[in-house]
């Protein structure tokens, strides 16, 4: 095999071990097994798309088969490492299923995150002195994969240079659309942006070679490639290509799903990069056109923020209950998404209207976030909120209501556990509260009672008033 790859040195106990476990392992497998995809290929994408939001912020688009290609030459290994014990011995067949066996378990260790034994098991195929290029393929896109799932800088590093010689060996190969994909993955995981876009767009190039036939499946891999462009450019932090980019992608022939995903990633990118109200318009068709999409929530949220930017509080508080309304409808489908959409955008619009002065929409806002959940210290935390509401509104027997439930809710009752520090620093607040009010209204009605009698209440001295601590 020319231009042999760099690899580490291995002692003989390991490589007959590893040896070992593969062959039990194809032993151990179907007589098809041979057949199956290599370590490190997925199957391939339906549409240029990436798979649902986490922590509100996007995930990578659905991957299409995952390739590799090469890392940098240097000098061939010790005979010990590069031959099998059993090389020698070995018929055509028996070395075929032998690698197979290997490469199931590269693939085995790779998911169990065993990566450097995993490493070992894809260096034992590369150092056979008859490896077939098929062969060599296979075992390098794996090893690739395998480093590129294992995730730190040296490990993507040596992903990146096993892709680009692999590209650079076999330019002619079918699979160089997916190692030019996965490459671009993986300078764009380096943070070398601009690197990753060059190469995303090789991708696209690279499908206008190949036959007819095969139209159809690298149709898939340049539409891919399209919208890891777009998500590059978001990553890096440039919303004004990436919303460009994404709205280009929604125009493509692409299924539901991924339509409705670049049509979100399009709103996210036009609200950070401060154009409003194209987000807003994006984020309307979006809902309208998607309401089951897993992204929905997230979008009621970013919708209700856009439209408070754009002064617009009254549909800021219609989209909101009605994600407060839906989540009930929906919680079958993600409801943890929902509940913490839900309650992120309840609470921050109803803190904002409170904030500002419009108390009565917060109170609106606050009574349906305190519906959301049984969970005592939630609810005793809005409900706290709503007996402020109630203060501010001067509905004082509602605020003083309010308030004492808050209070019973932390008394120690028999056969029950004791309430949590959360409740009863809620009820120490609330009885703050309350004395604070009882204060304010004997301060007013002495007051008031000063200036009725004009100053002359009699010889008895008033009482002095003193301000709860």
């Amino acid at each position: 095999m020319s231009n042999r790859l760099l690899v580490r040195r291995l002692d003989g106990c390991a490589l007959g071990a590893l040896v070992a476990l593969a062959l039990a392992s194809a032993q151990a497998a179907p007589a098809d097994a041979a057949s199956k995809p290599s370590a490190g290929a997925t199957s391939s994408a339906s549409a240029a798309a990436p798979a649902a939001v986490a922590d509100g912020k996007p995930a990578a688009v659905p991957a299409v088969p995952t390739k590799g290609a090469p890392v940098e030459t240097a000098s061939p290994a010790p005979n010990a490492a590069r031959k099998a014990p059993s090389d020698e011995h070995q018929t055509p067949a028996q070395a075929a299923e032998e690698i197979q066996g290997l490469l199931r378990l590269g693939a085995k260790l790779s998911d169990r995150g065993d990566y450097d034994t995993a490493e070992i098991a894809y260096w034992q195929i590369l150092n056979r002195p008859l490896l077939t290029v098929t062969d060599e393929k296979s075992a390098l896109l794996a090893l690739a994969h395998m480093l590129r799932k294992k995730g730190d800088a040296p490990s993507l590093t040596k992903a990146t240079a096993i892709y680009e010689k692999f590209v650079k060996e076999f330019a002619d190969d079918e699979q160089i659309p997916q190692a030019l994909l996965e490459l671009g993955r993986t300078l764009r995981d380096m943070g070398v942006y601009e690197l990753a876009i060059n190469r995303f767009y090789s991708v696209i190039n690279s499908t206008l070679k190949f036959s007819p036939q095969d139209f159809h499946q690298y149709e898939l891999v340049a539409k891919t490639a399209q919208f890891e462009i777009a998500q590059t450019y978001f990553e890096s932090g440039n919303y004004a290509e990436a919303g460009k980019f994404f709205g280009r992608v929604r125009l493509l022939d692409l299924a539901p799903q991924d339509r409705a995903r670049a049509q979100f990633m399009a709103a996210c990118s036009e609200q950070l990069a401060g154009n409003l109200s194209s987000a807003a318009t994006i984020l309307k068709t979006y809902l309208a056109q998607s309401p089951n999409d897993p992204n929905v929530p997230e979008a009621r949220f970013l919708l209700a923020t856009t439209l408070r930017q754009l002064k617009r509080p009254q549909e800021a508080l219609a989209v909101t209950l009605e994600l407060l309304r839906d989540e009930r409808s929906r919680n079958g489908t993600d409801p943890k998404s929902w509940l913490y959409w839900q309650r992120r955008t309840g609470n921050q619009l109803a803190n904002d209207f409170f904030q500002e002065g419009d108390t009565l929409n917060a109170l609106v806002v606050y009574k349906g976030l305190r519906e959301l959940a049984p969970d005592p210290g939630w609810r005793m935390s809005v409900t706290y909120q709503i007996a402020l509401c109630y203060e501010r509104l001067f509905q004082v027997d509602e605020a003083r209501a309010t308030y004492q439930t808050i209070i019973d809710s932390a008394a120690q009752r028999a056969g029950t556990p004791p309430p949590s520090e959360e409740l009863k620093e809620l009820a120490g607040m609330a009885s703050w509260r309350l004395a604070h009010m009882e204060w304010r209204d004997r301060v007013q009605h002495e007051f008031n009672t000063f200036f009725t009698t004009g100053g002359n209440a009699g010889p008895a001295q008033p009482a002095v008033a003193t301000v709860p601590q």
